[in-house]
């Protein structure tokens, strides 16, 4: 963000919001803001040189729709950038039980749900049925035999506790038993745990 260019984040829960707005006095950054807003339904009174939504359209019935509200706040001109996972191209090694157990079980739940956890590759196609030109994209996948991109894997099998029982895909039980192996797992010396595949994807408001 150049020196003089504003911000503007948002997000349905405040409670995030409150996070953010920390970090960043912390960080003294001031030339952003934050709003409580919803990207499927609230509409903004001006226009962005970029949008950049991450991580949102794999959580919607109707992603395409969301996407289309969202392109009505590009600039002429301006970029539209979507980032979004492609769970099918989760990996770790060496093979371990329960980490496919958990690749199936958050599969299975986002698709009852009528979401998409394989929605990455879809985005490009998305963009220009937006209306988007020079639509262009690329993959990337963090992943590491230490530090924080191990644990995001038992942390979101603990996140997801709740969906799973919720659609009888499991029982506490086993929940709690891959939760533990998870987190054993990414303390394994040499063992390598991925998170999903990202896709991330752009394009241009015509001039």
């Amino acid at each position: 963000m150049a020196p003089d260019g504003r911000a503007v984040g948002t997000d349905i829960d405040e409670i995030k919001l409150e996070m953010a707005r920390a970090e960043a006095i912390n960080n003294r950054v001031m030339n952003v803001e934050f709003q409580l807003a919803d990207a499927a339904g609230d509409s903004f009174d001006r226009e962005f040189d970029a949008v950049y939504v991450r991580f949102l359209l794999t959580h919607l019935p109707e992603p395409e729709e969301t996407l289309r509200a969202i392109w009505k706040s590009v600039r002429t001109g301006g970029v539209l950038i979507v980032e979004d996972i492609d769970f099918s191209g989760s990996f770790c090694y060496p093979p371990n039980p329960a980490y496919e157990r958990y690749c199936e079980l958050y599969t299975r739940s986002a698709l009852k749900r009528g979401v998409d956890p394989n929605i990455g590759p879809r985005l490009p196609g998305m963009l220009a049925a937006a209306g988007c030109e020079r639509v262009d994209m690329n993959v990337v996948q963090p992943a590491g035999i230490d530090g924080e991109a191990k644990v995001v894997t038992p942390l979101t099998m603990e996140n997801i506790v709740d969906s799973v029982l919720a659609e009888g895909l499991s029982d506490e039980a086993e929940l709690d038993r891959l939760i533990d192996e998870l987190y054993a797992f990414a303390r394994q010396p040499g063992s390598v745990l991925s998170i999903p595949r990202v896709v991330q994807a752009w394009g241009y408001r015509p001039a």
